[in-house]
This record gives structure tokens, sequence and C-alpha cells, in this order.
């Protein structure tokens, strides 16, 4: 039996359900040779599923895409001054004041 890889970064899990996709290993196989090599918790069978749809629809990068962020030093200094003025700020008065920060 191999020795398990802990803890791999998620491109590189990716990378390898690119490869194996590319040499068209259905996705439940892809998946049963992640969890013989990375280990039962590595990825869902699911989740291999979506990453094949990705790269079968014609992506090819597997890192993290980026992602935005409203949050910044002026936001922050302005939710700081509302609670200063009133210390009975509520978090719906924080969605209410502003409307860019989500409720989620």
């Amino acid at each position: 039996m191999f020795k398990t890889i802990a803890d791999p970064a998620d491109c590189e899990v990716r990378s390898v359900i690119l490869f194996l996709n590319a040499k068209k290993v259905k996705p439940a196989e892809i998946h049963r040779q992640l969890a013989e090599t990375y280990g039962e918790n590595v990825m869902t069978d699911g989740m291999v599923r979506k990453w094949v749809r990705k790269f079968n629809d014609g992506r090819t990068n597997v890192h993290d895409e980026a992602r935005s962020s409203v949050v910044n030093d002026g936001l922050v200094a302005k939710v700081n001054e509302k609670i200063r003025e009133n210390r009975r700020f509520t978090i719906r008065t924080l969605f209410d004041e502003f409307p860019q920060i989500s409720k989620i």
C-alpha cells in the first residue's frame, strides 16, 4: 500500500484532477485515486465532479480565483465613527447605514 500525502495544497489536488481528466479518467476513478493517495478526507466525489466539469468547460487554472472585498480602512473608520456616535448601534442599523456590507 502507498504512503498517503497529508495536507496537500488545493492547487495540487486540482492539478491531479486536471491531469487525470485530460487522460479521460472518469470522475469516480479520479476520486478513488485521490482518496488512495491523499486520504479519505481529501475532496468529496461531488467536488471532483464539479472540478471535472470546470476543466471540461475550458478552465485551465488550478489556483483559487481572487476575491474582492469591500472592506477597507475608510469603511472601518466610518463604522467605528457610527458606533461612537451611538453605542446602541445594532447589526440591523449597520446594514441600513452601510448597504455594501453583506448580511451573511
